[in-house]
């Protein structure tokens, strides 16, 4: 019994800490409720790019959406259009400059010699590139304190690096960032270790904002092409206030009628169902501000749908502990052996549920990503509930005693069984239904 009430405390202490996350943390809504930003991209060809091909186009609708969108619970919007375009739309962002980083910039870094080029001597790509990189770090260069960005290739980048110095031993070697020159040394002997550093154009070199800049920029990882912005606007909310209203309405009268079911059918039971559904309902919004994750009505609909999951594993613990209590059971083994028989059923059935969520999560658009994430957590925490906040307060409330009211489990004393009289009540015994 001790161990029980110990449980009940910490349910009461996971619930309180939900509330105060709920309380404190602000909820994020999605562009359907609330409306934010519209930026449209157009993919740039280069010297190296000619031609925008469909593929280019995935790569690069796949970097933006993993830039603005890396949980998968922001449930922004990369969809194409046309040829060459992307259209972003980001929920909760009326700022425009703020969206923009949401993006970021092209982070393109590139590696160029100097060739002729129509009569003359210019820049041309060597083809290394920012795809190369490992990583860029924040340095200082230990001769003058100057701030430098350091470079750590791939494996990759690194034998194409050591064949370009190779090259290029006596020459000058450009790094371009963003298409702006920043460094061009000299290559004194080849450079085999797959590191290099890119020090500022100017007398000063780098400050130090403007090296962290290019280092969070680079380790975003490099488009696969050039984007250009091209338009941007802000956009309402894609549903109405009515839509809004009339969604609300209908989640409340759902979740009301099925709190009313489980208390006019399992009675008392039910009405521990009910209380186990609230905490439920506070401890996965906590976990939703906590992540967080955006709210639209596909989340939404994911909450309400793993809401009927929570209710489900109730009604298998109750219907088998119904069942053993007209065999004959005391209140403790029929307790116990409805909550033990019924989980194997719940287990399963849930587990199943999160292996599509995971399928929808990573194969999944972000709408979907956002529905499949939300469902599975909603999925996780209604067997936490079901398993060990109904069975703690019904342990709490009925103990060990003898079922003298049938009714407050539905039931009628002319449906309750004589034909086992226990006298053991050891849980190890009771939990596989073991009678002395």
């Amino acid at each position: 019994m001790k161990n029980k009430v110990k449980l009940f405390w910490f349910i009461v202490l996971v619930v309180i800490a939900s509330m105060y996350v709920i309380i404190t943390k602000p909820t994020k809504l999605g562009l359907d409720l609330v409306g934010g930003s519209r930026l449209v991209l157009e993919a740039q060809t280069t010297q190296t790019m000619p031609v925008i091909t469909q593929d280019m186009m995935n790569s690069l609708q796949f970097a933006i959406e993993n830039r603005v969108n890396k949980l998968g619970v922001a449930e922004t919007v990369v969809q194409r259009q046309g040829d060459k375009r992307l259209v972003v739309e980001i929920p909760d962002v009326t700022d425009l400059e703020k969206a923009k980083e949401f993006i970021g910039e092209t982070a393109e870094l590139e590696f160029k010699k100097l060739a002729m080029v129509n009569g003359q001597m210019d820049w041309v790509s060597t083809g290394l590139t920012g795809k190369d990189l490992n990583k860029a770090m924040v340095s200082s260069n230990p001769n003058n304190g100057e701030w430098v960005v350091s470079l750590d290739f791939n494996n990759e980048g690194a034998k194409k690096f050591a064949d370009l110095t190779r090259e290029l031993v006596g020459k000058q070697m450009a790094i371009f960032f963003n298409g702006e020159l920043q460094s061009a040394p000299n290559v004194n002997e080849p450079i085999t270790g797959g590191h290099a550093q890119i020090t500022g154009g100017g007398q000063a070199g780098f400050a130090y904002e403007e090296a962290k800049q290019m280092v969070d920029l680079l380790n975003a990882g490099a488009l696969p092409v050039p984007a250009k912005i091209i338009e941007e606007n802000t956009v309402g909310p894609t549903l109405g206030a009515d839509s809004i209203a009339r969604s609300k309405l209908a989640g409340i009268i759902g979740i009301g009628l099925v709190m009313i079911f489980m208390a006019a059918y399992y009675r008392f039971p039910g009405l521990i169902a009910d209380i186990a559904l609230c905490i439920y309902g506070v401890i996965l919004f906590a976990l939703f501000k906590i992540i967080p994750v955006t709210l639209t009505l596909a989340g939404i609909a994911g909450f309400i749908l793993s809401i009927g999951m929570a209710v489900d594993a109730n009604i298998l613990i109750f219907e088998r502990t119904k069942e053993e209590l007209k065999a004959g059971r005391t209140l403790f083994t029929a307790i116990n052996s409805g909550f033990d028989r019924a989980f194997t059923s719940i287990f399963d059935s849930n587990v199943t549920t999160i292996i599509s969520c995971v399928i929808l999560y990573m194969l999944g658009t972000s709408i979907v990503k956002g529905f499949a994430l939300t469902l599975a957590l909603g999925v996780a925490v209604s067997m936490f509930t079901a398993i060990t906040v109904t069975r703690n307060f019904m342990h709490l409330i009925f103990g060990t005693g003898d079922l003298k009211h049938p009714e407050w489990f539905g039931l009628k004393k002319s449906d309750i069984g004589d034909e086992y009289k226990a006298v053991e009540t050891k849980r190890e015994k009771a939990k596989f239904g073991i009678l002395d």
